[in-house]
């Protein structure tokens, strides 16, 4: 009896002692793996990890699931560095952490190779690139599922953004099925809010990228993200909202395509 009554009071000084975010975005995760079937049993899981505070956020959510949710899969880590850009993040930080949480970690390097003459936007040849290189690496090291870092601002960014320059209805969803079923690109993070990934990372003591990109500035999503901040003053639930709207769309109530 002493020793149950013991057990029970060392369980809830633990959880006293975990910070009320980092239970809340386990929590989030939770629901998002259950709500749409992101992991199952036997999934190879491959993370990409940018070395931003969502990427690495999203490891080690993953890495704390894999210990106590009742579903076996295995988990690697990628991060794929551009030589010929300055973005820098902390390599060592993500060696030393994979290694300690038994998880595989795959470097790769790419060049982007950007003429300031393009009419691209350097992000976007950088991005793509990236996002190329993570798909060869799943495919290489036998993984089904990429998880990417996208949470749910993201989701309801890309959604206005999508309306506004192109006329479109569609964002990021949580689980995305590629290259005929070969790849499940899944988001764990998407319900979890932005401003709560700075509160955990702050909490785990994550690190700052080494040096941003020279070609980071202000976006189109930036202009996106402050006319979400003035919905936020209308209803303090508006991102949220906003978010869950894409799940209740009535056909009855929008407007059909023209008939020719």
């Amino acid at each position: 009896m002493l020793t149950m009554r013991f057990y029970i009071f060392a369980l809830k000084l633990n959880s006293m002692a975990t910070p009320y975010i980092v239970k809340k975005l386990e929590s989030k995760v939770n629901k998002a793996i259950y709500g749409h079937n992101l992991i199952s049993d036997g999934d190879s899981v491959m993370v990409g990890i940018s070395g931003g505070k969502d990427s690495f956020a999203l490891l080690d959510l993953l890495a704390s699931r894999r210990r106590v949710l009742p579903i076996n899969f295995e988990l690697h880590a990628c991060h794929v560095q551009a030589l010929d850009m300055n973005y820098r993040a902390d390599v060592k930080f993500m060696k030393d952490y994979c290694k300690q949480h038994n998880i595989t970690f795959h470097l790769k390097d790419i060049t982007v190779d950007y003429d300031p003459e393009d009419r691209k936007p350097a992000c976007f040849i950088c991005s793509w690139k990236r996002r190329k290189m993570l798909f060869t690496s799943t495919r290489e090291a036998n993984c089904n599922k990429l998880a990417l870092g996208h949470h749910l601002d993201d989701a309801i960014e890309t959604l206005l953004m999508n309306m506004i320059n192109h006329s479109q209805i569609c964002s990021i969803p949580p689980s995305l099925s590629m290259f005929n079923g070969e790849i499940q690109l899944i988001r764990p993070l998407t319900l979890c809010l932005d401003k709560e990934l700075k509160k955990y990372s702050l909490v785990k003591e994550f690190p700052d990228e080494i040096s941003r990109c020279l070609y980071h500035k202000e976006t189109h999503r930036t202009a996106i993200r402050e006319i979400i901040d003035q919905m936020e003053k209308l209803n303090r639930d508006a991102r949220e909202n906003i978010y869950r709207s894409m799940q209740n769309i009535f056909d009855e109530y929008i407007v059909k395509k023209d008939i020719k």
